[in-house]
């Protein structure tokens, strides 16, 4: 794939992460996939995904804090993720790429409709790794990090700050664990000399794009954006799910 083709991408993706807080897997698996395998597509994200999540994590008050109360939710995403990367490799791309495209639109469904769920805390002991495996199985079979890490992290009802680090917290550990599913799978033929280059070059514009996005946050409506951000991620769902179909 042509490099000016992944650098707009991230741009992208890296934009929409600046301007919402998450999004960058999702939009750059979305729309590399369309042109490329999941497996490679994956693999080219992990370095933008790790740097711009590990930002995200460090500039929020409480890691340890989040740490402690979601560590068996992390522990169920790095079993999950392993578990299921096979999805991404091998002869799997078509039913990883359908996979994706199903999580974008059951993504952009939620995030349209803005449905809300609560979670009592006297079940968070038992939720937290289920939610935590079932995100890792959707990670390693599509490279999406979000469902249903994000609804559940919302259901919480952190303070905003809060969901802002623990979303950089999962991002990170689903990525860690992702280059880790990847590594151990991997066929000895593959470039991956040339996909490692690849992922380094694409985070130049990813941070440039987080930057750009965070500065236009404080200048546009969040709403707005919300509603065109989901209403793509529909669309494009939808059109990986019949690409894979036909």
């Amino acid at each position: 794939m042509a490099w000016g083709i992944v650098a707009s991408v991230f741009l992208l993706a890296g934009f929409v992460k600046g301007v919402v807080g998450m999004g960058l897997p999702t939009v750059a698996m979305g729309l590399l996939a369309v042109s490329m395998p999941p497996s490679q597509a994956a693999a080219i994200l992990i370095l933008p995904s790790f740097i711009t999540n590990v930002w995200q994590l460090i500039a929020g008050p409480s890691f340890i804090r989040l740490l402690a109360r979601l560590w068996g939710m992390m522990a169920g995403v790095v079993v999950g993720t392993i578990a299921g990367s096979g999805g991404l490799v091998g002869n799997h791309s078509g039913l990883a790429l359908s996979g994706l495209g199903v999580a974008l639109a059951l993504y952009a469904i939620l995030g349209l409709l803005q449905v809300k769920f609560h979670v009592n805390p006297r079940h968070e002991s038992l939720l937290s790794p289920l939610v935590g495996l079932l995100t890792g199985f959707v990670t390693g079979a599509t490279g999406v990090f979000v469902i249903p890490a994000v609804p559940y992290l919302q259901a919480l009802k952190l303070e905003k700050e809060d969901l802002i680090q623990a979303l950089g917290l999962s991002f990170t550990v689903s990525t860690i664990a992702l280059a880790a599913g990847l590594w151990l799978r991997a066929d000895a033929s593959s470039s991956s000399a040339m996909l490692v280059g690849m992922s380094l070059l694409a985070l130049v514009p990813a941070l440039f794009g987080m930057i750009i996005g965070q500065a236009l946050r404080l200048r546009m409506s969040v709403e707005t954006f919300r509603r065109l951000f989901f209403s793509g991620l529909l669309i494009l769902g939808f059109y990986l799910v019949a690409e894979a179909l036909i």
